[in-house]
C-alpha cells in the first residue's frame, strides 16, 4: 500500500453504502482516479464541502496494487467553483465536460496536459461565464487531440492538396475534409474557411485568447462544436446525453 498526494480536480460523487461516498478526480501526476470517502455523508464528515464537483484539491489516499478503488484520507480544499456551479447552465456544461474525461482518460494513467487543459478551462470558464460555449469547443477539440482523435483539416483527405485560406471544403463520412475538386456531391455538410480557421486556432492559443478570437462567431463556434460532437459520439459509440446534439445538412 502506497501513499499517494497529488492535486486534483473533483468531477463527480455519488453514495456508496450508508455513510460513505465514490469520488471520481482528475490528478496532476495519477490521471483519473475513482476512490472511497468514508463517512462523507455524515453530517460532521471531515471532508466537508471538499467533494463538490468542478473543486481543486489537495487529496491523500492510499493505493493498493490491482485496486482501483483507492481509500481516501484527506481531502484539502484549494479553490472551490461552487458560485459558477450554482449556474444550471454551467453546471450542465462542466457536467458534460466531465463525463468526456471520464470517458476518455484511462484510469491511473498520468496526462498532466490534460489536467493542465481542464483546469485553465475550468478557471476561464469562471471568470468569462458567458463564453461557455467557446470553452466547451476548446476543450472537446483538445480532448480529442489529446486521445489522438483529431482529423487534420488542414488538407483534403482525398487528393492531400492544402486548402487556401477561402476555399470552402465538404465533411465526410469519417470526418476528414474534401477539397471543392474532389467533393463532387460526395458531402451535404459544407465546412466553411471561417469554421475551419476556427477549428485551426483553437490549436494554438490559449482558452483566453481563443474566447477573443472566436466571441462575435457565435453561429460558427456552434457548428464546429456539433461536428466535434458528432466525432466524439462516433468514438465512443454513444452520446453523452447531458450535451446531446443531432447534426442536420446546411
Amino acid at each position: 500500500m502506497s501513499l499517494v498526494e497529488t492535486e486534483g480536480l473533483i468531477l463527480k460523487s455519488y453514495s456508496l453504502a450508508e455513510a460513505d461516498k465514490i469520488v471520481v478526480f482528475l490528478t496532476r501526476e495519477e490521471g483519473l482516479v475513482r476512490g472511497v470517502a468514508k463517512g462523507a455523508k455524515r453530517l460532521k464528515s471531515r471532508f466537508g464541502g471538499s467533494l463538490e464537483p468542478f473543486s481543486i484539491v489537495q487529496v491523500n489516499y492510499f493505493q493498493k496494487e490491482e485496486r482501483e478503488l483507492v481509500s481516501i484520507r484527506q481531502i484539502e480544499m484549494v479553490k472551490s467553483f461552487f458560485k459558477n456551479a450554482s449556474d444550471p447552465h454551467f453546471l450542465q456544461k462542466f457536467s458534460y465536460l466531465s463525463e468526456l474525461i471520464v470517458n476518455f482518460a484511462p484510469p491511473h494513467d498520468p496526462n498532466e496536459k490534460l489536467y493542465r487543459m481542464a483546469k485553465i478551462c475550468l478557471e476561464t470558464a469562471s471568470e468569462k461565464p458567458k463564453c461557455l460555449m467557446n470553452i466547451v469547443l476548446y476543450f472537446e477539440l483538445w480532448i480529442l487531440r489529446l486521445g489522438g482523435f483529431l482529423p487534420d483539416w488542414n488538407k483534403c483527405n482525398n487528393c492531400k492538396t492544402e486548402f487556401n485560406l477561402e476555399e470552402a471544403t465538404g465533411l465526410q463520412l469519417n470526418f476528414h475534409l474534401f477539397c471543392k475538386s474532389c467533393l463532387k456531391g460526395k458531402s451535404n455538410w459544407i465546412v466553411t474557411p471561417l469554421q475551419r480557421k476556427i477549428f485551426n486556432i483553437a490549436q494554438r492559443l490559449t482558452p483566453v485568447k481563443f474566447i477573443e478570437s472566436t466571441l462575435v462567431y457565435r453561429n460558427e463556434v456552434q457548428e464546429v462544436s456539433i461536428i466535434l460532437k458528432r466525432i466524439i459520439s462516433n468514438i465512443l459509440g454513444k452520446e453523452i446525453t447531458v450535451e446531446k446534439v443531432q447534426m442536420t445538412t446546411s
